[in-house]
């Protein structure tokens, strides 16, 4: 693991360690296998950023569940758009489910309360959040985050599923942004 690297235009430093994220990850399912022992979650995985921690946080789900994807985009660069675009929805009745909604990152929280708006549309039962990194300080929303595993300062990160311009998502540490 290199301290620094390239990734296009810019630099970055390394900032969480695999472990790190590898220790978040187990305290979120630890904490998920308790609060859903008596239900039948659907995990709904926020694409594309999410397929790591989702897949890392999934293998430690010990109760019976249901996996499912979205795929939504408000990342342009290494600002957000402010605009959500729905690109791959649901496909399968969530009336009345238990949904944990399984995101990489939540800052503004714009992208989420588009999805929420949905679930609600669909008519969910209980929806929780579950997210691997928190940016308390860009947080927008009027929701619960339910589960969070690591909050960090407003960075712009990369690393471990999170890319700049489609690249770098498969780094296992996370770097945040030098210049």
């Amino acid at each position: 693991m290199e301290s620094t690297i390239k990734v296009n235009d810019k630099v970055f430093k390394v900032f969480i360690k695999a472990d790190t994220i590898d220790a978040a990850i187990q305290k979120l399912a630890d904490s998920i296998n308790k609060d859903t022992s008596e239900e039948l979650p659907l995990f709904l995985v926020v694409l594309n950023g999410a397929f790591m921690f989702a897949a890392d946080l999934l293998k430690r789900v010990t109760v019976e569940c249901n996996v499912s994807f979205v795929k939504l985009a408000s990342y342009s660069g290494t600002q957000s758009t402010n605009q959500v675009r729905e690109l791959i929805g649901l496909n399968e009745s969530i009336k009345g489910r238990s949904v944990i909604v399984l995101e990489d990152i939540i800052d503004t929280g714009n992208t989420l309360n588009v999805l929420l708006n949905s679930l609600r549309a669909y008519e969910a039962g209980k929806v929780r959040i579950a997210t691997l990194l928190y940016k308390p300080d860009a947080f927008q929303g009027d929701y619960a985050i339910d589960y969070v595993g690591i909050e960090i300062p407003n960075d712009f990160i990369i690393g471990y599923g999170l890319d700049y311009d489609g690249f770098a998502r498969n780094l296992p540490d996370i770097y945040k942004i030098v210049d």
